[in-house]
């Protein structure tokens, strides 16, 4: 690691990893199986592609460079287009593209943050908020949900949010809760920003894969009476993390829209990160990625089933619901520290599973698995994870 005088605040000088990716590294090494309940890229996990997805990535109009700061204005009709089988109309205008979602957060935080400000964000979550908001200047300050047969938003915990706060972030559904926000929800939430001159950050990749929700609220950008930005893109929504391409929706009151839009270009011209190609192929690729998505749907639904209809077997463990996204939550008896469960599953069954902690679960004991993963190997390593949890 550099020097302390030589590296910036913003980047934690903490290097080191924790004792399980250090105990998995050394496995791998040694070889042998290894069942990953935590892997996330379908690319890896033996979803059917079509032969020919990627064949507009070549197309021979992408050799001519004609930067547009929010991107090419087929790509946003594309975006936007796709947006009409949720039965959402999204106007072109609003649709700012980006290399990853993790960019367009990257970039909200520099329209609506000064250095030092706070933004909100909800535990437990996927462990990157913390370092978005490090990298950029900003406070993150937890807001709670909570169990209770289904996730709830603590409202109260958000309204006792501190005077710094300048953006609420949602992740609709949570990862790896699984927990769209509520019509109820939804409502408090807009009006607390309102209240507080928030804007609303929706965290929305996951919106095509519903499990246990019916009939989910989803494109809020589009419904809301506030400021407010929703984030997807193709790593999700087609399963294809390595095209980078994201995608922010602003929406709210018109004037207040609008502003923020032309503070937005201004950032969004700076940094022009989006490649031609991912581009010209957007259309193409929205529109070949529908089977794709429906495979992982059936995935995760199926395995989803597999795993309930085993863990009903094991009286002392519980899957959680889950609204919808890839993952399920395994509630598990506290016989140990989690860090000492999943380093013992990895060491004697060769299992690999997170731990609730490393998405700020409360309280133990949880395990955060993967519903990704083929049928067959999913089912026999959930198997023997259930039997060694119950000895």
């Amino acid at each position: 690691m550099a020097s302390s005088a030589v590296v910036s605040r913003r980047v934690s000088s903490d290097a080191d990893s924790n004792a399980l990716s250090r105990a998995v590294a050394l496995l791998r090494t040694e070889g042998g199986v290894l069942a990953d309940l935590t892997e996330s890229n379908p690319t890896r996990v033996g979803i059917a592609y079509p032969d020919d997805l990627l064949a507009s990535l070549s197309d021979p109009a992408s050799l001519r460079y004609d930067p547009s700061p929010f991107g090419l204005a087929s790509a946003r009709r594309a975006v936007a287009e796709d947006h009409r089988r949720r039965g959402v109309t999204i106007d072109p205008a609003h649709v700012v593209l980006t290399a990853s979602t993790s960019e367009a957060y990257s970039w909200l935080f520099k329209l609506l943050c000064d250095p030092g400000d706070g933004v909100l964000v909800p535990q437990p979550s996927y462990p990157l908020f913390e370092h978005l908001t490090m990298f950029e200047g900003v406070r993150a300050h937890a807001y709670s949900t909570e169990y209770h047969g289904q996730w709830v938003v603590d409202i109260e915990s958000m309204a006792s949010a501190p005077p710094d706060v300048r953006a609420l972030l949602v992740v609709s559904p949570n990862n790896p809760t699984g927990s769209f926000l509520s019509a109820d929800e939804f409502e408090h939430v807009t009006r607390l920003c309102r209240q507080r001159h928030w804007a609303l950050i929706v965290d929305e990749v996951f919106a095509d894969y519903p499990l246990d929700a019916e009939r989910p609220m989803t494109d809020l950008a589009a419904r809301s009476e506030v400021l407010c930005f929703s984030l997807a893109g193709l790593s999700k929504t087609i399963g294809l993390p390595q095209a980078k391409l994201g995608w922010c929706i602003a929406g709210g009151p018109a004037a207040e829209r609008d502003s923020a839009l032309a503070v937005l270009e201004v950032i969004a011209d700076t940094y022009l990160s989006v490649g031609t190609p991912v581009q010209m192929a957007a259309p193409t690729l929205l529109a070949a990625g529908a089977p794709i998505r429906a495979s992982i749907r059936d995935r995760t639904r199926r395995n989803l089933s597999t795993l309930r209809a085993l863990a009903a077997g094991c009286p002392a463990t519980e899957v959680l619901r889950v609204g919808g996204g890839w993952s399920a939550i395994l509630r598990v008896p506290s016989t140990r520290s989690e860090e000492e469960l999943v380093l013992e599953l990895l060491h004697e069954e060769r299992i690999l599973v997170h731990p609730g902690y490393f998405f700020d679960f409360p309280r133990e004991s949880y395990l955060v698995i993967s519903l990704l993963p083929p049928e067959g190997p999913f089912a026999e390593a959930v198997t023997r994870l259930l039997r060694f949890v119950q000895c």
